[in-house]
């Protein structure tokens, strides 16, 4: 079975990060931006675990980049907890989740 080199999976990462990046900037939606932000750090995440695969140490992979995959998971997991109740909070006050409608912070 043929394994993914270094460069497959850097290229997959640069593409999930550009996709992530242009949703960000073109798009209105706040709960798009956010899933967008979310593939960004995927692709963040994707990129460590490659470097770690690649590595190698003794004959065996460097883990110290599937460790830091841990702390990008957990900063994930504690944006999606405060931004998701953020987002639930500016719909209540403004019935929109439009980033043209929120450009003011007076209700």
């Amino acid at each position: 079975m043929p394994t993914a080199s270094l460069t497959e999976y850097l290229f997959i990462s640069g593409i999930l990060f550009s996709i992530g990046l242009a949703g960000v900037i073109i798009r209105r939606n706040i709960i798009v931006i956010f899933m967008c932000l979310e593939l960004m750090l995927a692709a963040a995440s994707l990129t460590l675990v490659a470097f770690s695969r690649a590595n190698e140490v003794k004959g065996l992979p460097d883990y110290d980049g599937q460790m830091f995959v841990f702390f990008v998971i957990t900063v994930a997991a504690a944006e999606v907890a405060v931004g998701l109740a953020i987002i639930v909070a500016l719909y209540r006050a403004r019935q929109t989740v439009n980033t043209k409608d929120l450009t003011s912070l007076q209700g």
